[in-house]
């Protein structure tokens, strides 16, 4: 038992740094502009799943079935967002997929209803931390696709969602019925516009608060 006596809540509150969220399938543009946001406003920056999640995703996703995948990423969304709780208490924190990534790729991944997915994480809501903002990257699938030819970093998911029929349209509208019911919810589309634009109107959003 941990020093609360309550070893199934949050052993510290969240400081009062903001807490970023970029969304969007893989090539969309996320990891650069989380590089730009942590330079300009000297944050924090974390990749869902952080460490030592990442090294296992491969193993999961190989050996286990649709629910026990689900119970691994809701681990380490867990897990992030115990460290975001830290780091808040430092400044702001920039993320890199978060929850919306978990319920968007597993549904489509697996065939199943959004609504299934979200219906299993709410018991752990009050966990994980509020996002500040979720900013949904988006661009047209045909770019989309470009950007995934040419992405160096390329990895099995990457793959699947060139190769499997369906997966990345399937993927592109969960990810817009998910924002869709996000109340921090910002659409950014990346088509055109330079990463220092977008960072620029990010910035212009945090600057105004939702009541």
């Amino acid at each position: 038992m941990n020093s609360t006596g309550t070893p199934y809540l949050p052993t510290q509150n969240d400081g009062n740094g903001p807490f970023i969220v970029l969304e969007g399938v893989s090539g969309i543009g996320k990891t650069t502009l989380a590089a730009v946001l942590r330079d300009r406003l000297s944050a924090t920056t974390l990749h869902t799943l952080p460490a030592p999640h990442d090294s296992w995703s491969v193993t999961v996703h190989a050996a286990l079935r649709p629910l026990p995948q689900f119970a691994f990423y809701l681990s380490g969304l867990l897990h992030a967002s115990d460290l975001i709780r830290q780091a808040r208490t430092l400044g702001p924190v920039v993320a890199d997929r978060y929850v919306s990534s978990m319920t968007a790729c597993h549904a489509a991944v697996h065939q199943v209803p959004i609504e299934a997915v979200v219906e299993r994480l709410l018991p752990f809501r009050e966990y994980l931390v509020k996002p500040t903002r979720t900013f949904y990257l988006t661009c047209t699938e045909q770019r989309l696709r470009e950007r995934l030819t040419t992405k160096q970093d390329i990895k099995a998911d990457d793959h699947e969602l060139l190769s499997v029929p369906g997966r990345l349209t399937s993927l592109l509208a969960n990810f817009e019925r998910v924002a869709a019911q996000d109340t921090s919810a910002v659409c950014l589309d990346t088509s055109e516009a330079p990463p220092e634009d977008l960072v620029d109107i990010i910035l212009s959003h945090l600057e105004h608060p939702r009541a």
